[in-house]
């Protein structure tokens, strides 16, 4: 049993994400994967339930998280698009113990351990799907091993619990144990046993559902005239331990979701991080201010007394590198060396959008990464907000901006599932949706999401992937079909419309997806519906696995089974 204030988020949790008809112990570990997972992942909107492994099989692991150059990855098929897209893989694994108790258990500690160790080597423990899922996926990484980039993979051990952790001895000796052992398998780069009890849950639940707040002193500046779109700009430097501890949460490690706007992820010790490294750990390193272009941070939030600012709800939009190398050697610096900082404070989309593309003009810029601030993304937004709370899908073309409202979280789906689901449904490409995902996206503002398009396609592409996971997550169809769910979205508009579309900005389309609208509002019918979609896939399809049927003579096969012409 957990404790009242504890049972009290946990039935908050549990009626966000929909899974208050689990048993206490199962929701617990939902909660535990979600919060875990969230400390090294956070851009978007995910499902702890594709993380959690259930019971029975699961090598003594309740839950797996794997980040790769800042996607959650649940699929394996998604490895090869996040290398081609960067060229580089940096990787973190998170492995989630879960208990109820009102302590730590040495033993817990012990089987966390040697079920983690099971999965990256002897693997003589029985395996779930799930964890068979997540085993698919390192082994895709590790193929890559030459491409992780700074180092080899992260692994953290947490394990979590309603109880006190004291640092008792027994417990500390065998977590070191364990974190050893493993990390002596030269996989990793780091490996680190992290205990979450007692009140941890609570604040980090409690993050969850606010913006980042910082406040600092920033007395080395001077203020920028008067800008048209900015409500406030400054110039100036920090002293490098108030720059860390901005970017940095309690357990100083970086926050990663703080550089989401950044185009460029850290790239390691590349010979130009090498440069500022080699000028920090010189006797020269007070000159660092004057060498380095330093740091910029937008703010949609921020207020001050005197020299003392308070932001909340910003980014850092220029000096990953100069950030992470300066992280690196956080307990090696002197507070001698200081670091321009550039603070902008605007709600101004286009305001932001143009200093990400100017502080980032070093790297190619694609126009998807900004999508979200373009009107036809604040279009949608409103769109989908017109519909009666029922059957309301919530766009999240900004991440976390949904985070501090009661909402179910299932009902959010994210811009890069909106173009898989419409691209699946309305291009008739289900098989570029994932391992060749960027295909899709280079699509966009050309084929989709295009100014002048007509609202009603998205929405009916949003509405019926919610339909289709509802199903999967009260377990009304097997999980084996979620390989399969672009082909389903596709099917279920086949099924109801077998015509050739008309064009995306068409009124023409606005009347053949009221008809799909009004269809699937209807539950009992959306869930036939989807039965018989997932009829025909076995039927075109015979004995398909993950990989033939992410291809495109399904496609093609699907198309002729509507007798339509296949328009790829």
């Amino acid at each position: 049993m957990v404790d009242l204030i504890t049972e009290g988020y946990l039935t908050e949790f549990s009626n966000e994400f929909g899974i208050s008809d689990l048993l206490e112990e199962d929701r617990f570990e939902h909660l535990a994967a979600w919060l875990t997972t969230r400390r090294h992942y956070s851009e978007t909107t995910f499902s702890p339930a594709e993380l959690v492994t259930g019971s029975g099989g699961d090598t003594g692991i309740d839950a797996i998280g794997v980040i790769v150059n800042n996607n959650l990855v649940t699929d394996v098929d998604d490895i090869e698009d996040l290398l081609e897209a960067v060229g580089y893989l940096d990787v973190i694994f998170v492995f989630v113990q879960a208990e109820r108790s009102p302590h730590f258990d040495s033993g817990k500690i012990a089987k966390l351990g040697f079920g983690v160790r099971d999965f990256f080597g002897d693997k003589q423990l029985p395996r779930n799907d799930a964890v068979k899922n997540y085993d698919a996926i390192v082994k895709a990484l590790y193929a890559k091993a030459a491409k992780f980039r700074p180092a080899n993979p992260a692994c953290f051990l947490y394990y979590v619990t309603t109880g006190v952790w004291k640092g008792e001895k027994d417990l500390v000796v065998r977590a070191d144990a364990e974190t050893g052992d493993l990390f002596g398998k030269g996989l990793f780069s780091a490996v680190k046993f992290a205990p979450i009890g007692a009140s941890q849950p609570h604040h980090l639940y409690r993050q969850t559902k606010s913006a980042i707040e910082r406040d600092f002193v920033f007395d080395k500046k001077v203020v920028v005239p008067e800008i048209a779109g900015v409500t406030s700009a400054y110039l100036g430097f920090l002293p490098v331990k108030d720059l860390l501890k901005i970017v940095s949460d309690d357990d100083k490690e970086v926050i990663k979701s703080l550089f989401y706007e950044n185009v460029r992820d850290f790239l390691g010790l590349n010979p130009i991080n090498q440069e500022i490294m080699k000028t920090l750990e010189s006797g020269a390193n007070d000159r660092f201010v004057l060498m380095n272009n330093g740091v910029t941070m937008i703010t949609r939030g921020l207020r001050t007394t005197g020299d003392r600012f308070f932001v909340q709800d910003f980014q850092i939009v220029n000096g990953c590198q100069t950030t992470h190398v300066l992280h690196g050697l956080w307990d090696k610096l002197p507070d001698t060396v200081r670091v321009p900082f550039r603070l902008i404070h605007t709600q101004d989309e286009n305001v932001i959008e143009s200093v990400i593309r100017a502080t980032n003009r070093q790297t190619e810029v694609k126009d998807d990464m900004f999508f979200a601030m373009k009107d036809f993304a604040k279009t949608l937004e409103a769109y989908f907000k017109t519909f009666p709370i029922e059957t309301r899908i919530f766009y999240e073309r900004r991440p976390h901006q949904y985070d501090a409202l009661d909402i179910q979280k299932i009902r959010i789906i994210t811009h890069q599932n909106l173009v898989r689901a419409v691209g699946a449904m309305f291009l008739g490409l289900p098989h570029i949706t994932t391992r060749t995902f960027r295909q899709l996206t280079a699509k966009v503002g050309k084929e989709i999401f295009v100014d002048g398009d007509k609202s009603e396609p998205y929405y009916v592409s949003a509405f019926a992937l919610y339909r289709l996971e509802q199903l999967f997550k009260n377990k009304k169809i097997e999980a084996r079909y979620k390989a399969a769910r672009y082909q389903i979205l596709l099917m279920m508009r086949l099924l109801i419309d077998p015509k050739p579309l008309p064009k995306m900005n068409s009124y023409e389309m606005v009347k053949r997806c009221a008809v799909i609208i009004d269809y699937l509002q209807n539950e009992d019918a959306a869930t036939k519906l989807i039965m018989q979609a997932t009829e025909i896939v076995d039927l075109i399809a015979s004995g398909w696995t993950r990989d033939t049927i992410r291809t495109e003579p399904v496609s093609k096969n699907i198309f002729q089974k509507f007798g339509q012409h296949y328009p790829g």
